[in-house]
């Protein structure tokens, strides 16, 4: 493919498929070592009634207004589950459990009371995306670039997840050495002074927006398994917290590119004619890495 095809057709969904994939990883190691991976497909279910309020508020199918609801949603959400957990001192799954049903059966309730239920509710912006549409229509090769007038049709979808990933980046810089003594032992932690309330909810609340603003870009599909597919094979390389953290950049970096190019490429490869789902890909190419690191990995036989 030539760079004028590649650039306007392919690099912005690649890039975006990346960042969500980055974005997804880096705190779901924390999640996963504090036993709260699901929280994204829990997220998944809980934005319904922000998207349904977020309608009736605006009465239109607005692409903003549908973010902003799943966001507030996933907010309110994560708080729930984590006042839950603390005060009821339940496990977090059944917290979480808890929470997404009701939260989901609300939506659902809410649809059928306001009459609403048989509008189309655009809700491919918030949980399902389409990764192929998110081209690039005003480049015309590699020099578009340097072009600003080209680079302000760059899908929306390209800043946003930027913005994300640069926030959770330097949230988890700053918050590196306090969040990670009291992911390990938040007993020690808060005789250190740590306040492990507060980080714990920060860190399920960045994780709740990273989820939301990639659901908007990439889908469910993706968010769910980034989540825990790439950090889960980083902890089977490596008992080091900066390592794990690396491995799964660079496995979701790996899932994401291998995943677009098998999505496009692999069924003319075998004899097909069609394309199938980047998102369903990428998400597959991942469980493969999860499996080969379960297989073949240094520390295949480590029990989180």
């Amino acid at each position: 493919m030539s760079g004028a095809e590649f650039v306007p057709l392919s690099l912005t969904p690649l890039l975006i498929g990346c960042l969500a994939a980055v974005a997804c990883a880096l705190p779901g190691n924390f999640l996963l070592l504090r036993r709260q991976a699901l929280i994204g497909d829990a997220i998944s279910h809980v934005v319904l009634p922000g998207i349904v309020v977020a309608f009736l508020l605006t009465g239109a199918i607005s692409a903003t207004a549908m973010m902003l609801g799943a966001a507030t949603a996933a907010v309110v959400a994560v708080v729930l589950i984590e006042g839950i957990r603390r005060f009821g001192r339940i496990e977090p799954g059944a917290a979480m459990g808890v929470v997404f049903t009701a939260m989901f059966a609300g939506g659902v309730l809410l649809l059928e009371l306001s009459d609403t239920s048989g509008v189309h509710l655009d809700v491919e912006h918030a949980l399902y995306g389409n990764l192929e549409s998110l081209v690039w229509l005003d480049a015309t090769g590699w020099g578009s670039l340097m072009d600003p007038s080209a680079l302000r049709g760059l899908p929306p979808e390209v800043f946003r997840i930027s913005v994300v990933l640069f926030l959770i980046t330097a949230l988890l810089a700053v918050f590196w050495r306090p969040l990670a003594i009291s992911t390990f032992d938040e007993g020690f932690a808060a005789t250190l002074g740590v306040p492990v309330t507060t980080l714990s909810l920060g860190l399920v609340i960045t994780s709740a927006l990273a989820a939301v603003a990639a659901f908007d870009a990439v889908g469910s599909i993706i968010v769910i398994a980034m989540f825990i597919c790439p950090p889960a094979a980083a902890r089977l390389m490596t008992n080091r917290l900066g390592a794990q953290v690396a491995w799964s950049v660079a496995f979701a970096l790996a899932s994401a590119i291998v995943g677009f190019v098998l999505a496009g490429y692999g069924p003319l490869w075998i004899g097909g004619t069609d394309a199938v789902s980047a998102a369903g890909m990428i998400a597959t190419v991942s469980g493969f890495i999860l499996t080969a690191t379960a297989l073949m990995g240094p520390k295949r036989r480590s029990v989180v």
